[in-house]
C-alpha cells in the first residue's frame, strides 16, 4: 500500500480517480485543488504524488513544478495520468524523471515509481511560460470575445489570435476585469456572479512592487471569488504593473 496525493482540479473527478485508486489498495489523500493550495502540496507526507493532466482547466504542470522545487518533496516520485499528447510532452520537457501513465496504466505507473536519484529541478515555479505569448498564458483562443472590465487607460493586448473580438460588456468567451483596492474586488465579484455570461474570468490586481498597488492581495480576489461560486486555477502577471487569478465557476 502506497500514500497517494491526488491532484484534481475538478471535484467529480477527484472523488472517482480517489476511490479507483482505494480500490487498488492505496491510501489517498483527495479534494479539489486551486491554483492557491499549489504552494501546499509540498508538504503532504506521501509515498507519490498523482497528478490529472486530463480535464480543463488543469495546472498539472505547475503542481509537478511546486512538489520538485521543495526540498522537502523533490525526491517523492511523481506521476502524471492522461492529458493530450500535447499536454502531456510539454510537462515531460519540464519534469522527463517524473512517470507519465494513463489511467488505464495507473496501476502499473505507480508499481514502478521510484524516487529520482537525481531529482530535475526546473529553474522556477514559472518555468516553461517565460516565453509563452500573453494571449496564450490568459487562455485567449481564436475567435473568441475577451470582455475588459475596467482596464486601465491605454492597456492592450498585443499578438491576439485570429478573429478575437474585444469588448466592455455582452456576451464574451473571457471576462478580464481589474480590481484598484479590497473593496472594489468585493463590488467587482457582486456583478460577475450575478452575470450568467460570465463563467471564465481573470481578475486583475496591481502588483505591490508596482506604483499602481492599492493594497488588493491574493486573498481580497479569491475569497469573495469562491464565496460566489468561483474556482481559482491559474496565476499570470500580465505586465509589469499588473498580475491576475483565472477564475471558473464552480460545476
Amino acid at each position: 500500500m502506497a500514500r497517494v496525493r491526488l491532484v484534481s482540479w475538478n471535484a467529480e473527478d477527484a472523488r472517482k480517480r480517489a476511490a479507483a485508486l482505494r480500490r487498488l489498495g492505496h491510501e489517498v489523500e483527495a479534494g479539489e485543488v486551486t491554483s492557491g493550495m499549489i504552494r501546499e502540496l509540498p508538504r503532504a507526507q506521501v509515498d507519490a504524488f498523482v497528478i490529472d493532466l486530463d480535464r480543463l482547466p488543469s495546472q498539472g504542470r505547475d503542481a509537478g513544478v511546486a512538489v520538485r522545487r521543495a526540498k522537502a518533496s523533490r525526491t517523492i516520485p511523481i506521476v502524471f495520468a492522461g492529458g493530450t499528447a500535447e499536454k502531456v510532452e510539454r510537462v515531460r520537457e519540464l519534469l522527463p524523471d517524473a512517470v507519465f501513465a494513463t489511467w488505464d496504466d495507473i496501476a502499473a505507473a505507480l508499481d514502478h515509481a521510484n524516487a529520482p536519484a537525481d531529482p530535475v529541478l526546473p529553474s522556477s515555479n514559472l518555468a516553461g511560460y517565460s516565453s509563452t505569448p500573453l494571449p496564450k498564458k490568459l487562455g485567449i483562443k481564436e475567435g473568441s470575445v475577451v470582455c475588459l472590465v475596467g482596464a486601465p487607460r491605454g492597456f492592450e493586448l498585443a499578438d491576439l489570435p485570429e478573429g478575437v473580438g474585444l469588448r466592455q460588456r455582452g456576451a464574451r468567451d473571457l471576462t478580464m476585469a481589474w480590481v484598484r483596492s479590497p473593496p472594489e474586488a468585493v463590488l467587482v465579484w457582486d456583478r460577475l456572479a450575478g452575470d450568467d455570461r460570465v463563467d471564465d474570468v481573470w481578475i486583475v490586481w496591481a502588483k505591490k512592487a508596482s506604483p499602481l498597488y492599492g493594497g488588493v492581495t491574493q486573498a481580497n480576489v479569491r475569497e469573495p471569488g469562491m464565496a460566489r461560486g468561483f474556482v481559482d486555477f491559474k496565476v499570470c502577471a500580465i505586465d509589469q504593473d499588473w498580475t491576475g487569478l483565472r477564475f471558473k465557476r464552480r460545476r
